[in-house]
């Protein structure tokens, strides 16, 4: 085959041409996601703006390695001067491995800036804080901070798994739990919420080196100053993992750890709508210095160039007014929702939410079949009316193939256009179906 039959063939061609069952693939997905009410809390609908710049041709260059650090303190303004920074390029060496990687500075560097600007607050500016753009999702970013301040077998302190924590927080069947020496911490069986008082005892007891904050799960903000004040009584780092509320907290419709926690992750697919990757950031020089090495070389190969331009788009419509009225609305509607189910009789684990998600408690559904609705037909069920949301353990389950909870999420909703009267008849079509449910079980073969 010559090279002009190649580029006929395959190179120069859409998609349908290439491989024309994925493409059919691709177009029931995104009927799918036109048909269903999505209501998973980590995910969201990116813009068409990300999706491009997403699968521009950055997606064809390797750059292991940073940026020059020069350009990593520069303002936007001035790494917009294109002229300026390729004349440094081409005289300076730089930290990259590999040449061609002209561009590339610009768009990583700009995801950085464009970051920093999102989070930068009345306790510190964008210029203070430290931006890595390269973890490949929000695991790996926890992965490189524990490389960074942690020992294997020293004490971390995060939330239970089974009680709002994430994998990456302590879990026996991740890194986490596996290399070092777990304290979960909990919410407490008087109230339901996180007792700092109990926190701060299980500190002073257990002496951690790290202490997580953050959840995949619980469904009340943080107090990020009392976490930091429990973790620097006792000589421990604090980081904050807002992978799940990040948009919010650059928002304002959630509180924001930067400047208070020592460290802090996210991902940017979640309430960001944003390309699926993750942040991590500190605001102080020495440590970020530690947290790159940790992510590359430490972890990570090459990074995916792609998603920088990617997150740059996103960090820039984040800034806007129009992002931060959906944020809102997006807190709006999950307390529209968790007020909705509740006034029609059913439970909620936590007791209800601040936050962009509510967590339903099977335990209020009486099934009347002598069996208990469990999640994950519950889900299915659902799934199959047109809601879509994925089972989760809340305090109390002791398995999580026998999970009780459901968590319902807004983010796409809002982004679809709905408000509190529409969250409200979402609420009626979950009561509808899951006091409709008769779970039922018999022995197979």
């Amino acid at each position: 085959m010559s090279n002009e039959e190649y580029w006929d063939t395959f190179f120069g061609v859409d998609l349908e041409q290439v491989d024309p069952d994925i493409d059919l693939i691709i177009d029931f997905e995104e009927e799918r996601q036109a048909r269903k009410l999505i209501m998973i809390p980590s995910e969201s609908m990116a813009p068409r703006a990300v999706r491009a710049a997403l699968g521009s041709v950055f997606n064809n260059v390797y750059a292991e390695g940073y940026p020059p650090l020069r350009m990593t303190r520069d303002s936007e303004p001035l790494l917009l001067d294109l002229a300026y920074q390729l004349a440094y390029y081409r005289r300076y060496a730089d930290r990259r491995f590999y040449k061609g990687v002209d561009y590339v500075h610009f768009v990583e560097t700009l995801a950085q800036r464009r970051a920093a600007d999102c989070f930068a607050n009345d306790r510190v500016g964008s210029g203070d804080i430290y931006v890595n753009v390269q973890p490949l999702s929000g695991a790996a970013a926890n992965l490189a901070v524990y490389d960074t301040v942690v020992d294997v077998g020293d004490v971390v302190m995060g939330m239970d798994l089974y009680q709002g924590g994430h994998l990456t927080h302590g879990s026996e069947f991740n890194f986490s739990g596996k290399r070092y020496h777990v304290v979960s911490y909990g919410v407490s069986k008087r109230t339901g919420k996180l007792d700092y008082d109990e926190i701060r005892d299980q500190a002073r007891e257990h002496k951690p080196k790290m202490i997580i904050a953050g959840f995949t799960s619980y469904t009340w903000a943080p107090d990020w100053e009392v976490f930091a004040d429990i973790a620097h009584e006792v000589g421990a780092m604090l980081l904050a993992d807002i992978s799940h509320p990040a948009g919010m907290a650059i928002a304002g419709a959630f509180p924001n750890p930067v400047g208070i926690a020592d460290i802090i992750t996210f991902t940017t697919h979640k309430t960001l709508f944003g390309p699926r990757g993750a942040v991590i950031m500190c605001t102080d020089e020495e440590l970020a210095n530690r947290i790159d090495l940790a992510v590359f070389p430490g972890e990570q190969g090459g990074p995916h160039t792609q998603k920088f331009a990617a997150m740059a788009v996103a960090f820039k419509i984040a800034q806007s007014e129009q992002f931060s009225k959906i944020q809102y609305q997006i807190k709006d509607n999950a307390g529209a929702l968790a007020q909705g189910l509740q006034e029609r009789g059913l439970g909620l684990a936590y007791g209800g939410t601040d936050t962009h998600f509510c967590m339903l408690d099977l335990n209020s559904v009486e099934a009347g079949t002598g069996f208990p609705l469990r999640a994950e037909p519950a889900v299915r069920i659902l799934d199959m009316a047109g809601i879509v949301a994925n089972k989760n353990t809340i305090p109390g389950d002791e398995e999580t193939a026998k999970a009780m909870g459901i968590r319902l999420g807004t983010p796409w909703l809002t982004q679809r256009g709905f408000g509190p009267p529409e969250m409200d008849e979402v609420a009626r079509l979950i009561h509808k179906t899951v006091t409709n449910i008769r779970p039922f079980s018999y022995t197979g073969l």
